[in-house]
C-alpha cells in the first residue's frame, strides 16, 4: 500500500489516533479522504456546549485534516457525510449557514445520517469528507 499516505494532525488528533488506532486523513493520488471530524478543540479536545460553535469547530477540523494531508481545504471538497445525533431545526439552520460560509463557491454532495451515538462523548455532529486535489477551483452549475 505504498501509494497510500496517512496523516494525523498534532495534539488531539494524535490522541484520538492512538486511542483508536487510525489516521485523520489518507491521500490517494489526487484525492484526500478524511475520517470523521468532530467539533473538538484540536489542542485540548474540549467540545463546546454551543451547537453553532461545535459545528464551526468541526468544519475547521476538516480543514486542518485536509491541509495536514497537503490539500487546500474546503474548496476542494466534493463529498460530505454528516453524522448527527438529532436533526433539529437549530442544527439544520446552523449546518446550512456553516456550509455556505466554508463552501461559498460550490455545493458538495451531501449524505446525512442519524446516529445513536458518536465516537467522542459530547459530540452532536461528525463530518467526513472527500476532496479532489486536482481541482484548481470549483464551479457551481445548477439545473432546475
Amino acid at each position: 500500500m505504498a501509494h497510500l499516505q496517512y496523516f494525523t494532525y498534532p495534539d488531539f488528533g494524535v490522541v484520538l489516533g492512538d486511542q483508536s488506532y487510525y489516521s485523520q486523513a489518507v491521500r490517494i493520488g489526487d484525492r484526500i479522504e478524511c475520517s470523521g471530524q468532530g467539533g473538538w478543540d484540536p489542542t485540548s479536545g474540549e467540545i463546546s456546549t454551543d451547537l453553532a460553535a461545535e459545528v464551526e469547530r468541526a468544519f475547521a477540523n476538516v480543514e486542518l485534516a485536509l491541509k495536514t494531508a497537503g490539500g487546500q481545504g474546503w474548496s476542494q471538497v466534493y463529498k460530505v457525510n454528516l453524522f448527527y445525533l438529532e436533526l433539529t431545526e437549530e442544527l439544520g439552520s446552523v449546518w446550512r449557514e456553516t456550509m455556505a460560509k466554508w463552501c461559498p463557491d460550490h455545493r458538495p454532495i451531501l449524505t446525512a445520517t442519524a446516529a445513536a451515538s458518536l465516537a467522542v462523548p459530547g459530540m452532536h455532529v461528525e463530518i467526513e469528507v472527500a476532496a479532489d486535489l486536482a481541482a484548481g477551483g470549483t464551479s457551481q452549475s445548477t439545473i432546475r
